[in-house]
């Protein structure tokens, strides 16, 4: 596809089958703010790049896809006032207006597998909201038809977490625990559920994917990892401060694409910023853990 552009050195590493991270972009442009926004951005490709493989940060600049943003771009699309989130639905939108974007879960999906790259870090899959089983993200049908593995902490905990595990139990996603057998709740490492497989090492995640997909089971697997001991907030303590921001959210009559962004500023300035500095740890293991399992995915 000719608007497709990649990196340097995304190109040398496909070129070579050497082991490959794609990376989010909208925690750049709609989830951090500047000059935090491009440090977390630089760190998750550093974790990759320190674990043996190639970071590749998918965007949208000028209308054309990017798989790997060289360092200048990385820049722009952090430091740009009109980027848009790009969902798998935008693409073709984001093409035609020559926009700049940050691609959400599903729509980094979608194009890491026009790009062939099987291995996907992010911080946390979107999921059915609390109080509206019908408002359900586009990340769970691409889960369940796109065939990359997702690294993550769950869903996030702003969302209806039992409602989101069913989803992906109905469609027939493989969740699997690295280490845990209990479903992250993103800045909590427990939930009360539970996931499918209990994997321990990258070695044996790398060996589940291949036969996964050697079978023709043409879905996502999600690959779900507790935030680290020393950032984690415990469930019980988190609910209380979602409830407050659910119910502020409610007031101010916010709805559809924005409650996301206003749920997760307003639990970050609720725990004193205790829930960002969860969010950029969890970001950074996903992308080092993400990194080890392309390198034994790729021998």
């Amino acid at each position: 596809m000719e608007k497709i552009n990649y990196s340097a050195k995304v190109k040398q590493a496909l070129s070579d089958e050497s082991p490959i991270v794609a990376l989010e972009s909208t925690v750049i442009t709609h989830g951090l703010p500047m000059p935090k926004n491009l440090e977390v951005a630089q760190a998750m490709e550093d974790s990759v790049v320190s674990s043996g493989a190639i970071p590749a940060t998918i965007g949208v600049l000028d209308g054309e896809i990017h798989i790997g943003l060289e360092p200048d771009e990385l820049e722009r699309l952090a430091s740009s006032k009109s980027a848009v989130k790009i969902s798998r639905r935008d693409i073709a939108g984001a093409l035609l207006k020559k926009l700049d974007g940050g691609t959400t879960v599903s729509g980094t999906m979608t194009l890491a597998e026009m790009a062939g790259l099987k291995i996907f870090a992010t911080g946390g899959i979107g999921g059915i909201h609390r109080g509206n089983l019908t408002d359900v993200s586009a990340d769970l049908p691409s889960l369940a038809r796109i065939p990359v593995m997702v690294v993550c902490s769950g869903a996030k905990s702003i969302l209806d977490l039992p409602a989101t595990r069913e989803y992906l139990e109905t469609v027939g996603v493989p969740v699997i625990g690295y280490q845990t057998n209990e479903f992250p709740a993103f800045y909590s490492k427990e939930s009360g559920l539970k996931v499918d497989f209990k994997l321990d090492s990258p070695v044996e995640i790398a060996k589940f994917a291949k036969l996964h997909w050697e079978l023709g089971l043409g879905s996502a697997i999600l690959v779900t990892v507790p935030v680290p001991d020393e950032f984690a907030i415990p469930a019980s303590e988190m609910d209380g401060f979602i409830d407050q921001a659910l119910e502020e959210m409610e007031h101010l009559g916010i709805k559809g694409a924005a409650s996301t962004f206003f749920l997760l500023s307003k639990v970050s300035e609720l725990t004193g910023e205790k829930s960002m500095r969860s969010n950029i740890a969890l970001l950074k293991n996903n992308a080092r853990v993400a990194g080890e399992i392309a390198v034994e995915y790729y021998r």
